[in-house]
């Protein structure tokens, strides 16, 4: 996951983004308008903001996210009174892959989750450090700007655990995801700290599934369910239905099932928290 790319004076989309080329272009044909009213050429807006011609026009053609800062400046000396400013948390979304944004969209709506994951902890549990440890070892490497990005995106998402009322949230992690010291000890350590936190919480449910357990349902990979409050759902797992996302009723009792069996198999709630307190006590 890379998202827009960047060159300094602000991110181009990445392709096929289509609902973020259709916002690109509300913020350029807004841009263009308060630059007409204001009677100014291109090249003299640009030199007002300290900008370059060039980034002035793709941003109004709808080629150029712009940063905050160039739409709070645009805001000030086209004298919007804050029309183009309010659209920097629009234009700061389209950094972000669309997977990410459709994701983050749909974990909104959600009243109830349930993940099993195996190599790693899944991003709504990690801790940033974690997290730039796991981006940090892409191959091929990713940006420094990249790895921001995907940290930020990463980060808005945990505003799940926020919510009021919070969704019931289930975790069921592999035994190996919790040994595995990426970043190093000390960031495992503050890792499986942060578990132990999270655990507390009355709506999150956190279960380890031993590496020795011989029957075992997750075996195709990781999967995950997430219901909602009209009563529909959307599953998904690695070794089903390609990998993609799946809302049909009789594809989504497999997975369903699955999610089930694994629950059972895995260590109860309380064993599980006495498990990883175990693990953090041997580092």
């Amino acid at each position: 996951m890379t998202g827009a790319t960047t060159d300094g004076d602000g991110w181009e989309l990445e392709p096929g983004d289509e609902e973020g080329a259709a916002v690109m272009g509300l913020i350029g044909r807004q841009l263009r308008s308060w630059r007409e009213a204001s009677g100014l050429k291109a090249s003299e807006l640009g030199v007002a903001m300290g900008y370059g011609e060039g980034i002035v026009y793709k941003v109004e053609s709808g080629a150029r996210i712009p940063r905050p800062e160039f739409l709070d400046k645009a805001d000030e000396v086209l004298n919007a009174g804050g029309r183009l400013s309010e659209m920097k948390e629009d234009a700061a979304k389209l950094r972000y892959p669309k997977k990410v944004r459709d994701l983050a969209e749909i974990e909104a709506k959600a009243v109830e989750l349930t993940a099993y994951w195996t190599h790693k902890l899944p991003g709504l549990l990690q801790t940033p450090e974690y997290a730039q440890a796991l981006f940090s070892m892409r191959r091929p490497a990713l940006s420094s700007e990249q790895i921001e990005r995907a940290l930020a995106a990463r980060s808005a998402r945990k505003s799940i655990f926020e919510r009021d009322p919070t969704p019931d949230l289930s975790f069921i992690q592999e035994e190996a995801s919790l040994r595995r010291p990426i970043g190093g000890k000390m960031v495992l350590r503050r890792q499986l700290e942060h578990l132990l936190e999270l655990a507390q919480l009355a709506t999150v449910d956190i279960q380890v599934m031993p590496t020795g357990r011989e029957d075992h349902a997750g075996m195709d990979g990781d999967m995950q369910v997430l219901k909602f409050r009209d009563g529909t759902a959307i599953g998904r797992c690695d070794g089903l239905y390609a990998g993609r996302p799946v809302s049909d009723p009789k594809q989504l009792r497999i997975i369903e099932l699955r999610c089930g069996i694994i629950r059972t198999q895995a260590l109860p709630p309380g064993e599980s928290l006495a498990f990883i307190e175990q693990v953090l006590g041997e580092l």
